[in-house]
């Protein structure tokens, strides 16, 4: 009898283990933007003092300390990035992507997505990173096989073992980066949706049943993907600097954002947060159960030492530069994207106030500024090169050109055609007005346009200022490529900006309802 029931209970405990359920806990990042040190409550430059005084958020140092003190509370985690690591401050303008390796290696990394950032400085230097790293850069929805610098680097998926279950990861990266970035014109980027089950179908044939996919593609797209697919078990997103969460005011979603049998979470953006996702799989590979809650990164979380004072010591060259008072504001400039990519803000007059100043005598009447050019608020007082620079980290150059009133409109109609997306090619102006509908069609929601107080002439040609990532097809600008008498080598967008400034005495920021956009009143 003993030895039967000893059976019987053997026999149960192998069926239960043979149907146990998977933990894994995913740790999350995304849209980091060389934020290697604490930021401000506006997303840009914290100081010492107020870092001291537990006023900052962010940083590498508190993303380490997080990192650690999440592996003590699981047993099997895995830790990614949803891209954007490239572009935002000094750090990236002087390093590119060596500082990004270095962190991101020392974290402990298991994989990354492409951003559309990465591409900034082009195949070469998005290269030079995936060659530093010790994991893997995925992206899926791009044929670079005509690209030499990226063909043999770049995987659109790939599959690691953790806790003794093998996990297929699958990398996305916007649809438009061509629009967005400089990744040459080597590189064919293809539908998110059709990419990413092409993966899937690949990954179940090797028998692999838990699928995550990181994507760089926005919250929007990225439910899109979990309808359009089947075997996606979790998204973790970025791009749109969506903020989801249980807990946080002003998240655009629950964590995680349930679409069927898919998860999708997404982290905000600048290191203010590490997502922490703790999902059960039961053994078909089926979620059962998905729940955390971002991190906040703010005072509390201590700053890991050896961390801190590496990115004090790569901070060194570029104190001189960023330490300099250029102006003073009587205000804090709204610069935040939400804002800057929907209606008229603050920053985007500024910059656009600061361009036509500084080519009005060139018979230039208007300026556009691609919102997403826009990367932080300032704060009231002191104005530091180091905070334009954040505002403004591109390198761009000021554009001058021709075009006609109508090609204006058409710019305009391109502007606001991703506004419910937080699209960057919302246009923020100087020397022109007008009206947007939002809840029209895209591509006719412009109306009662005006240049210098006068209905703009479709047939008149005007004389635009711009940046020359814009002047040149950036965001979607494609009608200015062949503008007449292009200039694409005027100063440095963030010198003119800073002279600007400087030129105003302490200055007011505002704005004058040069953008109107009905339904926002």
């Amino acid at each position: 009898m003993y030895r039967l029931m000893t059976s019987a209970a053997a026999f149960a405990l192998i069926a239960g283990a043979a149907s146990a359920d998977y933990s894994l806990t995913i740790l999350h990042t995304n849209d980091f933007h060389a934020r290697f040190e604490p930021i401000s409550a506006y997303d840009s430059g914290c100081s010492a003092e107020d870092n001291d005084a537990g006023e900052c958020f962010g940083g590498s140092a508190r993303l380490q300390t997080a990192i650690n003190e999440a592996k003590t509370r699981t047993n099997n985690y895995i830790l990614v990035d949803g891209g954007d690591q490239f572009q935002g401050t000094l750090f990236y303008t002087y390093y590119k992507g060596k500082l990004a390796a270095e962190m991101m290696n020392q974290m402990g990394y298991d994989a990354m997505t492409v951003g559309n950032h990465e591409f900034d400085d082009g195949p070469e230097v998005l290269r030079g990173f995936v060659d530093a790293v010790e994991f893997p850069v995925l992206m899926s929805n791009a044929d670079i096989s005509g690209e030499d610098l990226l063909k043999d680097s770049i995987m659109k998926s790939t599959v690691i073992e953790k806790g003794g279950e093998k996990i297929g990861l699958i990398g996305l990266t916007p649809q438009d980066t061509d629009e967005l970035a400089s990744p040459g014109k080597n590189i064919i980027f293809t539908d998110p949706s059709e990419a990413v089950q092409a993966e899937v179908d690949k990954l179940t044939e090797e028998g692999v049943n838990k699928i995550i996919v990181l994507s760089h593609s926005g919250l929007n797209v990225d439910k899109k993907v979990a309808e359009n697919t089947t075997g996606v078990d979790v998204i973790v997103g970025g791009h749109d600097n969506s903020l989801l969460s249980n807990t946080q005011e002003g998240a655009k979603g629950p964590y995680p954002v349930m679409v069927g049998d898919t998860a999708i979470v997404q982290a905000y953006a600048y290191g203010k947060f590490l997502g922490e996702l703790n999902v059960v799989f039961d053994d078909e590979g089926v979620i059962t159960e998905a729940k955390g809650e971002p991190i906040l990164l703010d005072g509390s979380v201590a700053e890991e030492e050896g961390t801190k004072a590496r990115i004090a010591e790569a901070a060194a060259p570029l104190d001189e530069i960023r330490n300099e008072v250029v102006a003073e504001t009587s205000d804090a400039i709204e610069g935040d994207r939400s804002v800057c990519r929907a209606v008229e803000c603050p920053m985007g007059n500024l910059v656009a106030d600061a361009m036509l100043d500084r080519v009005k005598d060139q018979g230039i009447e208007v300026a556009i500024a691609n919102g997403g050019g826009l990367r932080a608020s300032i704060d009231a007082g002191e104005v530091t090169m180091g905070e334009v620079l954040t505002v403004l980290p591109f390198q761009n150059t000021l554009s001058t050109f021709q075009v006609t009133g109508a090609t204006l409109v058409e710019a305009l109609e391109n502007g606001v055609s991703q506004m419910e997306d937080g699209g960057g090619r919302f246009p923020q102006v100087a020397g022109i007005s007008f009206t947007v509908d939002p809840s029209a069609e895209p591509g006719s929601r412009i109306s009662e346009v005006m240049v210098g107080g006068e209905p703009i002439d479709p047939e008149k040609t005007y004389g635009v200022v711009s940046n020359n990532y814009v002047r040149n097809g950036g965001d979607g600008y494609k009608m200015f490529v062949d503008a007449q008498n292009a200039y694409d080598f005027g100063p440095d967008l963030a010198d003119v900006t800073a002279e600007y400034l400087a030129e105003q005495g302490p200055y007011a920021p505002y704005t004058d309802g040069r953008i109107k956009v009905l339904g926002s009143e």
